[in-house]
């Protein structure tokens, strides 16, 4: 597997900029007005992507009788699963033109795939990758096509083991699939805080050579930033123009001002990071100066004097022989006469 994947132009990997992705799902509510405004709002919050999903529910869902109870504008709703998926249903006409209104605002256009026939037509518009959610990391038939496509994949882990992760990895190797960004995430719709483990980014990149990000359904920011500072490459965050618009995924999205906050925290933390060297920065050498203690003479220490602990003290500026290094001046003779508080310095000494 490759160690950065480049998705339209973006360079993802350890030690480039997080990729922030605003998943917009089907909070468009099958209304392409609302998905043209949601693409507008993420790209003005700071996004660098959108992404939507394509599918096709007859192919996905067996049977009308499965149905689905989320929370929505407050009360617990239960409906047919076919229905709220049929609803919210995009084509190819609506997706190539949320791919150009992305190319307006700026932001990259991406969507995930849950079937080959979506997965073609998503490359034959110019999508730089394909997301595959979590319900299909399993989905090893159709893993195996994409990564004959060549296109660089997104993939998420929810509800998988680590032996789960290896072996699909694996499928996707043997098919010639190399360029794959994995996705941390738990399944839950909100995730609890508790039940966010940001933790396993760090166990995906021991554990797989590939890039590594975060899928985040918790209510606040806090999870993504810790993913992060602990080395995700990518963070894809639910979004919503307003929590209080009908439908499963609203209420635990980030509405426009919740998604400037996180990607300013990434940001923030991206410079954070900084560097891994444990060395002073300039700005600390000049720091050190002022704010360590050279050997200094304790009193006046005429020349020829054999320098003993009675003789030195240990003041600002730091500019001097440290005290952890004192050892380089006692026992030796001084050649100057030393006025108390002068810093020694090892050409004092002979």
């Amino acid at each position: 597997m490759k160690r950065v994947v480049e998705i339209g132009g973006r360079v993802v990997g350890p030690g480039r900029p997080v990729l922030m992705v605003a998943e917009a799902t089907i909070n468009h509510n099958g209304d392409l007005d609302l998905a043209r405004r949601m693409i507008a709002a993420a790209a003005r919050a700071g996004a660098d992507a959108v992404k939507f999903q394509a599918y096709h529910t007859e192919e996905f869902l067996a049977s009308r009788e499965l149905t689905y109870t989320y929370v929505s504008q407050g009360r617990e709703v239960t409906e047919s699963q076919f229905d709220m998926f049929k609803r919210c249903e995009l084509g190819r006409p609506e997706f190539e033109a949320l791919r150009d209104e992305c190319r307006r605002q700026g932001v990259l256009f991406l969507c995930t795939a849950t079937d080959m026939d979506a997965a073609r037509m998503l490359v034959e518009i110019g999508a730089p990758a394909i997301k595959v959610g979590s319900d299909d990391l399993v989905h090893h038939p159709m893993l195996r096509e994409l990564a004959r496509a060549r296109v660089p994949l997104i993939l998420s882990t929810g509800m998988a083991d680590l032996a789960e992760v290896r072996r699909t990895i694996g499928v996707l190797r043997e098919a010639g699939g190399d360029e794959v960004v994995l996705l941390h995430c738990t399944s839950l719709y909100p995730t609890p805080e508790d039940r966010a483990n940001v933790r396993c980014v760090e166990t995906l990149r021991r554990e797989i050579e590939c890039p590594v990000g975060y899928s985040d359904h918790t209510f606040g920011i806090s999870a993504a930033a810790g993913a992060v500072a602990l080395g995700a490459c990518l963070v894809e965050r639910h979004f919503t123009l307003d929590r209080n618009l009908p439908g499963p995924d609203h209420p635990f999205s980030a509405d426009p001002a919740t998604l400037e906050a996180l990607v300013r925290a990434v940001r923030t933390i991206e410079q954070n990071l900084g560097s891994a060297a444990v060395e002073p920065t300039p700005e600390e050498l000049a720091m050190r100066a002022i704010a360590r203690r050279s050997v200094v003479a304790r009193g006046a220490v005429p020349a020829g004097t054999v320098l003993t602990k009675a003789h030195v003290a240990y003041k600002r500026p730091g500019t001097g022989v440290f005290p952890m290094d004192e050892h380089l001046l006692l026992g030796r003779r001084v050649r100057r006469d030393l006025r108390e508080g002068d810093v020694i310095a090892l050409g004092d000494v002979e």
